[in-house]
Order: C-alpha cells, then structure tokens, then sequence
C-alpha cells in the first residue's frame, strides 16, 4: 500500500507596509518550513510573537486546499502587535513527498472516510 502524502514547502517573509515596524522586524527576513521544520538560514533574530501568530496557519497552508478556501488565497499575515506595521507574507515554494510510515508510530489503516 503507498502511504505517501504531499505538503507544499513554505516561505514566511517580513514585507513592509506604509506603517512603520516596531518589533524588530525587517522587511526581507525570513525563514523556510519544510515538513515539520522551521528553517532559518538567516542569523538574524524572528519575533516568538509573531512566530507565535503564523505557527497555527503552517500546517494548514503546507496542504492542499481547494481555490476557493480563504486558505488558499489569503498569504498576508499582520503583525500581532497592533501598533506594528508589519506583515508576513506565506509563500508555497515546492512540494515535498513524505511517507506516514516515517513520520508516525500510528499505523494507517484501510478506511474509505473521504
């Protein structure tokens, strides 16, 4: 049986709008999810708010979704402070092939629940 599945890599980048950045932030930074991983290829620090702000929405934009989910269409995250002009911008890069035999212990079973 193929238990393979596919999520789409990401891109998370600061973009800067007309309001200014308070955070720390700077437009241009970024880091990379790939699978469970969060990848930052930068020495440069990332705000754990933000962070904090865009890890509920990984998993959910790492998978396919249909082209008229909100999911689907809206990349723009704002900044959680509220005074900060910051935005991050989610981007599907690529897609990586996983098996679930790899990334659990659970087994898969036979099941027609689609």
């Amino acid at each position: 049986m193929d238990d393979s599945f596919e999520l789409y890599d990401l891109k998370v980048e600061v973009i800067a709008t007309d309001r200014p950045m308070v955070c720390g932030h700077r437009e241009g930074d970024y880091f990379l999810v790939h699978g469970e991983d969060l990848i930052f290829p930068q020495t440069n620090a990332f705000s754990m708010y933000a962070l904090s702000a865009l890890l509920p929405l990984l998993p959910a934009k790492q998978r396919t979704s249909d082209r008229n989910d909100w999911m689907y269409t809206d990349s723009e995250i704002a900044c959680p402070d509220p005074n900060c002009g910051a935005r991050f911008r989610i981007t599907r890069t690529g897609r990586r092939r996983f098996r679930h035999s790899e990334t659990t212990l659970v087994p898969l079973e036979d099941t027609n629940d689609e």
